[in-house]
């Protein structure tokens, strides 16, 4: 990879950091519904200490999941509206390493600061000190597969009228992660390793960063043909 490429792919995603910040009510739309939805799950079960440890890990990943859906359009939709996703598609450079730097700056602007608010979230639950780093490595395996795989989906329903396709087509797909993100909590409070799980949320990691770009990136030269 050459020193243009690298200051390319930086400046690319430096500029979509810069631009999601100008709208931050949009970019911390999913950490404020994972705030509000996680905060709201112990208001309605109840103060049962053991409850709220039994459902904590899943209902953080699954309050986590359902924030980043709300950003899953915001890669490429603005960029397509202004005609700047076609400049992309003339650049010299390959065009899904181009796609992993958009989706790279999304992750860091919408899922980081989701990841960064987890801890306090799981301290509501009665969660303890490890099993909230636990948490919070889960977190920083699976959401960059979940924008991933949500970038993809993005690319594959790019111009389409209705949102409500986009959440159908990847939530299915989102199912691994969130199986295992969560039972790498639940596995570490049990006494056992979570190892496993992890080992399984970085796999799926690789796999997403290995299919992902490419396969958004013919979704894409196909919705602006």
């Amino acid at each position: 990879m050459t020193t243009r490429m690298l200051a390319t792919l930086s400046q690319l995603a430096l500029r979509e950091i810069r631009l999601a910040w100008r709208r931050p009510a949009d970019t911390l739309g999913a950490t404020l519904f994972f705030v509000v939805a996680g905060a709201m799950f112990p208001l309605a079960v109840g103060p049962d200490p053991a409850l709220l440890l039994a459902i904590g890990p899943g209902v953080l990943w699954v309050c986590a999941l359902l924030g980043i859906l709300l950003t899953l359009n915001r890669p490429f939709a603005q960029d397509y509206d202004n005609g700047a996703l076609e400049q992309l598609l003339v650049s010299p450079h390959p065009l899904p390493l181009l796609v992993g730097a958009k989706l790279a700056a999304h992750w860091f602007s919408s899922c980081l600061p989701l990841i960064l608010a987890s801890p306090v979230l799981a301290l509501q639950f009665g969660l303890p000190p490890h099993a909230i780093g636990i948490l919070v490595l889960s977190l920083l395996l699976g959401t960059p597969t979940l924008a991933l795989v949500g970038g993809l989906g993005a690319a594959l329903t790019l111009g389409l009228r209705g949102g409500a396709l986009l959440p159908l087509l990847v939530l299915p797909l989102y199912v691994p992660v969130l199986i295992f993100g969560a039972g790498a909590v639940s596995a570490t409070h049990a006494g056992l390793g979570a190892g496993p799980q992890l080992s399984l949320l970085g796999a799926c990691l690789c796999l997403a960063i290995l299919l992902c770009p490419w396969s958004a990136s013919a979704a894409l030269r196909v919705a602006l043909d």
